[in-house]
C-alpha cells in the first residue's frame, strides 16, 4: 500500500515533502487538493486534518500532518541520512526545524494570507501585519545569513530535511515580496539548492505554474 500525500500543488508546504521524498527515493501517491475550491474543508478531508490545511500522510491506518513531521517520517521509514547520522547532528536539525516552525516559516505563511489569499477573496491586505511579519523574517534572516557565510547547508554541510524546512518561503517570496532577496549568503544557499537537487528545482516549477495561473484567472496582478 502506498504513501498517500494530500496537499495543493501550490503549496510551499507540499513542496517540502515531495522534494524530500524524492531525494529519499521514497513513493508517495499524490492526491491533489484544491486549496482555492475549499477542498481542504470538506467534511472528509477535515476528519484527515481538523485544521482544514494540507498537506497530510495516510500510511494506511496512520494519518500525519505537518510537514516536518511528516518528513521526519519518512526519512525514519526510509532509513535515510536526511534526518541525520549522530545522535548530535539529529539535534541540530530538530533544533532548526523547530527555529523554522516558530520563528521562520510562520511569518511567511503570515505574509502570503494577507497579500495572495485576501486579493483572491477581494480583501486589502492589512499592513501592520504585513510590517510586523517582514520585522520578524528580517530578524530570522540576519540568524540564517550569518550562520550560512560559514556552512554551504544549514547542519552538516551537506543536505539534511532541515534545509528543505527553512527553505520553503522561497517558494512565494516573489509574489509576496517578503524581504529575504536583502540577504545574500540566504540567496546563494537557496540558489545553491536549486542548482543541486534536482527535486528542489522541479517543485519550484510546479508552484510557479500553480499559483501564476490561479493569480492569472483570477485577474491578479501583483
Amino acid at each position: 500500500m502506498s504513501i498517500k500525500i494530500y496537499g495543493d500543488p501550490g503549496s510551499g508546504s507540499l513542496r517540502r515533502i515531495t522534494s524530500a521524498a524524492a531525494v529519499m527515493g521514497v513513493e508517495i501517491e499524490r492526491v491533489n487538493i484544491d486549496l482555492f475550491k475549499g477542498e481542504s474543508h470538506t467534511p472528509e478531508y477535515l476528519e484527515l486534518n481538523p485544521h482544514g490545511l494540507s498537506p497530510v500522510m495516510v500510511d494506511g491506518d496512520f494519518v500525519l500532518y505537518e510537514s516536518s513531521a511528516i518528513n521526519l517520517y519518512l526519512a525514519e521509514k526510509a532509513g535515510s541520512d536526511l534526518a541525520g547520522t549522530t545522535t548530535r547532528e539529529r539535534y541540530e536539525i530538530l533544533q532548526w526545524m523547530f527555529w523554522s516552525g516558530e520563528q521562520w516559516r510562520v511569518f511567511a505563511t503570515l505574509t502570503f494570507d494577507e497579500v495572495l489569499a485576501k486579493r483572491f477573496m477581494g480583501k486589502p491586505a492589512d499592513e501592520s501585519i504585513v510590517n510586523l511579519a517582514a520585522a520578524k523574517l528580517r530578524a530570522g534572516a540576519s540568524v540564517l545569513d550569518a550562520h550560512l557565510a560559514k556552512h554551504d547547508y544549514i547542519v552538516g554541510d551537506r543536505l539534511t530535511l532541515v534545509d528543505f524546512d527553512i527553505a520553503g518561503p522561497f517558494s512565494q517570496n516573489e509574489r509576496t515580496k517578503i524581504p529575504l532577496n536583502e540577504f545574500p549568503n540566504l540567496v546563494a544557499w537557496q540558489q545553491r539548492l536549486l542548482e543541486t537537487v534536482p527535486a528542489w528545482a522541479d517543485t519550484k516549477r510546479e508552484v510557479d505554474v500553480r499559483i501564476d495561473t490561479a493569480l492569472e484567472a483570477a485577474g491578479i496582478k501583483l
